[in-house]
């Protein structure tokens, strides 16, 4: 989930709130994702018949589009089909938005430790990655120094998720718990919560059970290693561990041991000035809650119990 970009950290795609178990809609695979592949997923009406357009700012209203960091491999909350087109909770929820700006997010992909930063230099207009909001982000804090390292961005809420471990079906090491990790080997994705959960239990760890923790730039890597018996165990958000139980393997290769942690708002990242686009884009998401579309979508990807009732701007703690 660095202050960069943790889905998900205390700096943190994170993630006790209980989210159900993920639904899977369809025979969706797991599949990895190429460079900054752009992929223009959402079908936004035209500003014409968008009752809430005139919200936006006027640059892109005119350009039509909304650029949309995300690291695009972290299913079931965004990742590509065997198209190669970008699916999930965050291309959906953005594409119901669209109706009522009158725009399309047009989806960029790139590393989650790298989104923030693309987000500060202008690259993209906002970030959606199941991001967890928290104050370090808000306030471009790093979280292993405590030091200022950049602008912080604002966040518009739209869900609430929990990180959790998984390890082999059937090889759980004795592991239902962060302190259990003592003495193991753990996959992460760099720059998120569970990274930096990792970290803290590090130091607590006793002299002679090290705890060994392997960062990699995606989630679906962390996956790999675990499956090749190269780490005991790995974390993420639960959205996602629970939908690679599900998927991986038929549901042969992984299980989740114990419970959620960290419990904790996604957010929509923004700029801090562009505090036009980010009111928009929360008028948006609170129409698509009021309109029944987003607890759809949810419903779709088995996220209805991480559903808030309104959207709020900056709410992680």
């Amino acid at each position: 989930m660095t202050a960069s970009s943790t889905r998900r950290t205390t700096a943190a795609r994170s993630r006790p709130a209980a989210l159900g178990a993920i639904a899977v809609a369809g025979a969706l695979l797991l599949t990895g994702c190429g460079d900054q592949t752009k992929d223009n997923n959402s079908k936004g009406a035209s500003a014409g018949g968008a009752p809430l357009a005139g919200k936006l700012p006027q640059e892109i209203r005119s350009k039509g589009k909304i650029r949309v960091g995300s690291d695009i491999a972290y299913a079931p909350v965004e990742f590509k089909d065997s198209s190669g087109k970008a699916v999930g909770l965050d291309p959906d929820l953005a594409a119901a938005m669209g109706k009522q700006l009158g725009v399309t997010f047009e989806f960029d992909n790139g590393t989650f430790d790298g989104l923030l930063t693309g987000l500060r230099s202008g690259r993209y207009d906002m970030a959606m990655s199941a991001m967890t909001d928290n104050k370090n982000r808000q306030e471009g804090i790093d979280p292993d120094t405590g030091k200022k390292v950049g602008e912080g961005v604002d966040f518009v809420d739209y869900l609430t998720a929990g990180v959790s471990i998984y390890t082999r079906k059937g090889d759980t090491g004795g592991i239902t718990k962060w302190s259990d990790l003592c003495g193991k080997k753990i996959a992460v994705e760099r720059g998120t919560v569970s990274e930096d959960l990792a970290k803290q239990e590090a130091k607590k760890c006793p002299a002679g059970k090290k705890l060994t923790i392997e960062p990699f730039d995606d989630d679906q890597q962390s996956q790999t290693r675990l499956r090749s018996g190269g780490v005991d165990a790995a974390s993420s958000d639960f959205p996602v561990a629970a939908y690679a139980v599900k998927t991986s393997g038929g549901g042969k290769d992984f299980e989740i041991v114990g419970d959620q942690v960290e419990a904790a708002p996604y957010g929509i990242a923004v700029a801090k000035e562009d505090t036009q686009l980010r009111d928009a884009l929360q008028a948006a998401m609170d129409a698509i809650i009021k309109n029944g579309e987003y607890e759809k979508i949810l419903e779709k990807w088995g996220a209805q119990d991480g559903a808030v009732k309104q959207s709020v701007v900056n709410g992680g703690k």
